[in-house]
C-alpha cells in the first residue's frame, strides 16, 4: 500500500518512528507528512531515513508534480499520528494551510487517526465535538489510551502504541470477503491439572490465534475466539464488536467449546495448541514431598479436537461448504522434512488446509513474529507468509476464502 503518515506536533511524535518502521518493515511504501511543529519534536533526517523518502512540510516543494494534491490522490491509506487537539480541529474545519492540510483535503482513502492530548484537551467539548463530525464523515480512529501522560498527568488521551496502530491499519484495509460468515478460532494452550497447583501444558502464548480472529472480524464476519489460558494484554488485540472470546482450560473443554461453536461455523481455524496427553488422575491436594511428592504420573491420550470436528462435518453436523484449518507445530530445521509431516498430518485430519511452522526458542511460540507454510489439496503448498502474526493471519484467511 502507499501509506502517507502525517505527524503534527505532540510528544508522541517519537512513538511514531516505530510506527513507521513497522510500516516500511510489513513492504508498504510510506511517505511521512510532518507538520512543522512535528519537527521541533522529531527532526526531518530522521523522518527521511526511516521512510526512505523526501520529507518535506511545505507545500511550494516539487511544484511541478503538484505534491500538494499528489500525495492525497496517491494515498491508499492516510494515518495521523499523533492527532493533536489542534490538527484534529483543523481537519474538521476543513483547513488546508500546511502540506498535510491540503494532503487530508486531496486524498479518497480511508483516513485513520490516532489521538495523543491531555485528558482535559480530549474531553473538551469542542474536541469531541470535532471528533463525532470527523467519525460521521468515515474518518477512523484508534485510542486514545488512558495512562500516563506528558508532565506526570494521567487518564484518556495517550496515543495509542505504534503496534496496535499498525494493526488498526490492517483492520481500515481489511477485504470485506467474510461478511455475513461465522468463523471459529481456538488460541492459547490448554493445561491438564495434576494437583491444585501443577499442571501439563505448552508455551504458546495464543498471539497467533487471536491475530487470526482480529482478522476474521476485520473482514466482516462474526467470531468466536475459544481462548485457553491466554492472558487478558493477547486478547486486547482481538476486541471487536463482532467477537465472542470463550474461555477454556483443558483439552476436554477446548473440544467441548470448539464442537459445539463448530455447528454454525462457516470457517474453523485451531490455532491453539491441545494438550495430546493428560493425567489419568489429577489430585484434589497439592502434591508434596512430605507426602510422597509426584511420584509416577500415568497419561492418557486426550481428544483429537480437530479430527473430531471433520468427522462432525462429514456426520452432517456443520454447514455445508464449511472449511477447516488446522495448525501443525514442528521442530524439525530441515523445510520439507517439516512438510512431509505436514501433508501426512493433513490427510490423516481430514482437513482442507494445515499451517506448519517451526516451534523453537526463537519461533511460533511466546513471539511477535511467525513464518508458516500452508498445504492444501493433493499437498501442495497454497501459500506461505513470515511477518508479523497478523500478517500470517491475513494469509491463512486468504487461503480459506481461497477454498470455500
Amino acid at each position: 500500500m502507499n501509506i502517507v503518515v502525517g505527524v503534527t506536533g505532540g510528544i508522541a511524535a517519537y512513538k511514531t518512528v516505530h510506527l513507521v518502521r513497522l510500516l516500511t518493515k510489513a513492504g508498504h511504501d510510506v511517505t511521512v507528512v510532518p507538520t512543522d511543529d512535528a519537527l521541533r519534536f522529531v527532526g526531518l533526517p530522521t523522518w527521511e531515513a526511516i521512510s526512505r523518502h523526501p520529507v518535506t512540510t511545505s507545500v511550494h516543494d516539487d511544484v511541478a508534480r503538484v505534491r500538494h494534491v499528489a500525495l492525497g490522490q496517491n494515498a491508499d491509506l492516510v494515518v495521523v499520528a499523533p492527532a493533536t487537539a489542534n490538527s484534529i480541529a483543523k481537519i474538521a474545519a476543513g483547513i488546508a494551510d500546511d502540506l498535510l492540510g491540503t494532503t487530508l483535503l486531496a486524498t479518497e482513502a480511508p483516513v485513520l487517526l490516532a489521538p495523543a492530548m491531555h485528558a482535559e484537551m480530549w474531553r473538551n467539548a469542542a474536541t469531541q465535538a470535532n471528533i463525532a463530525t470527523l467519525v460521521g464523515r468515515g474518518l477512523h480512529l484508534v485510542g486514545p489510551a488512558e495512562g500516563e501522560l506528558a508532565g506526570g498527568d494521567s487518564g484518556p488521551g495517550r496515543m495509542a502504541e505504534p503496534e496496535q496502530i499498525f494493526t488498526a491499519v490492517l483492520d481500515v484495509r481489511a477485504p470485506r470477503d467474510l461478511d455475513g460468515l461465522n468463523v471459529v478460532v481456538s488460541a492459547g494452550g490448554t493445561r491438564e491439572p495434576i494437583d491444585p497447583v501443577r499442571f501439563l501444558g505448552n508455551r504458546s502464548s495464543g498471539r497467533q490465534g487471536a491475530a487470526i480472529a482480529a482478522e476474521a472480524a476485520a473482514r466482516g464476519a462474526t467470531v468466536t475466539l475459544v481462548a485457553a489460558n491466554v492472558s487478558d494484554d493477547v486478547l486486547a488485540v482481538a476486541r471487536h464488536p463482532q467477537l465472542e472470546v470463550v474461555h477454556v482450560g483443558t483439552a476436554a473443554q477446548m473440544a467441548d467449546a470448539m464442537k459445539y461453536a463448530a455447528v454454525a461455523a462457516d470457517v474453523v481455524v485451531m490455532a491453539a495448541a491441545v494438550a495430546d496427553y493428560r493425567p489419568t488422575e489429577a489430585s484434589d491436594q497439592k502434591l508434596t514431598k512430605e507426602l510422597g511428592g509426584l511420584g509416577r504420573i500415568e497419561l492418557v491420550e486426550t481428544e483429537d479436537v480437530v479430527a473430531a470436528l471433520a468427522e462432525a462435518r462429514a456426520a452432517g453436523r456443520a454447514p455445508t461448504g464449511q472449511v477447516i484449518v488446522a495448525f501443525a507445530a514442528e521442530t524439525s530445521e530441515d523445510p520439507e522434512e517439516r512438510l512431509d509431516r505436514a501433508r501426512r498430518k493433513r490427510e490423516r485430519k481430514g482437513v482442507e488446509l494445515l499451517a506448519v511452522n517451526l516451534a523453537d526458542a526463537g519461533h511460533g511460540f511466546e513471539v511477535a513474529h511467525n513464518a508458516v507454510e500452508i498445504v492444501g489439496g493433493e499437498g501442495a503448498v497454497v501459500a506461505s507468509a513470515a511477518g508479523t502474526k497478523r500478517q500470517v493471519a491475513r494469509a491463512i484467511l486468504d487461503a480459506a476464502v481461497a477454498v470455500r
